[in-house]
Formats: structure tokens, sequence, C-alpha cells
């Protein structure tokens, strides 16, 4: 092989490499820019709202954006690679249901079993629109979340 063939192989593959890292990156980029969820105040997308890109894990939602989104969250637009989990309580936990494993608490604070079947987390998929969290009797529950990403 001449000199200059050898050279333009060479350059040919150094181009080729750099032309596949850069689209296997703008894909990767991709489809994390597609894991994400758009929360409003309320129903039908309406109200101040904020975006929260994935993966997330929010304990509370105390300060965020600079503003209290607890318990005032009523609707949700999910992007195509989120999977969002809203939780009725902070850090992401389920209490009540800790306490069924206590029936003498639960008596003594006059907690029955249908308390805690109705305390709970909700698990949304990608693509949801979720109108109202009336409908699932979670309006203005939210404390904790979660996104994960496909």
């Amino acid at each position: 092989m001449k000199h200059n063939q050898k050279v333009f192989a060479q350059s040919f593959i150094s181009s080729l490499i750099i032309m596949v890292s850069l689209s296997y990156g703008a894909l990767a980029y991709a489809g994390k820019s597609d894991c994400w969820a758009e929360f409003y105040e309320d129903s039908q997308f309406k109200g101040k709202s904020f975006r929260v890109q994935g993966p997330a894990y929010k304990k509370n939602l105390v300060d965020e954006k600079g503003e209290n989104w607890d318990k005032r969250i009523e609707s949700i637009i999910i992007g195509p690679k989120a999977t969002v989990t809203v939780y009725e309580n902070k850090n992401l936990k389920l209490t009540l249901k800790e306490m069924a494993k206590h029936p003498v608490l639960m008596k003594s604070l006059g907690i029955t079993k249908q308390d805690i079947l109705e305390d709970s987390e909700i698990i949304l998929h990608p693509n949801s629109k979720i109108h109202s969290f009336g409908e699932y009797n979670f309006f203005h529950k939210i404390r904790s979340l979660k996104i994960e990403c496909k």
C-alpha cells in the first residue's frame, strides 16, 4: 500500500470512529432527554409547573425550584422514557404500611386496614398524562416522588 493510500485509510477509519462515537453520544443524550416529568398545581395541566429530568429521587417537595410543592401537585405529563412513582408520604415511604407490622400501635392510633390500603404510591408509565390526581383519590397528596429512566 502506498503512503498516500495508507494515510487516507487511517484518516477514513479515524473519521468513521468519530462519527460513530458522536452518533452514539447523540442517541444516549436523546434517550436521557426523553426521561422527564412535568408537574402542575392544577388539573388539566394548568397553573404553575415544574419539570424534573430523570433519573431523580425527591424525598420531599418542600423546596422544589424555589417553591413548596408539598401536597400541591394535581396533574402530570410524563416523558416517553420515564416511569414516575408518586408517594403520599415524604422520604419515598409508605409509612402506614410499615405501621401494619405493629397492630397494637395501629389500634391505639385508630388506624384501620382500609387506611393502610389507601396509603399508597402510584406508578405512572411512560407517555402518561394524568389530568387530575382526584381520579385516583390522590388529590393534593403527593409528598415525594421518583423518576426512573428506561
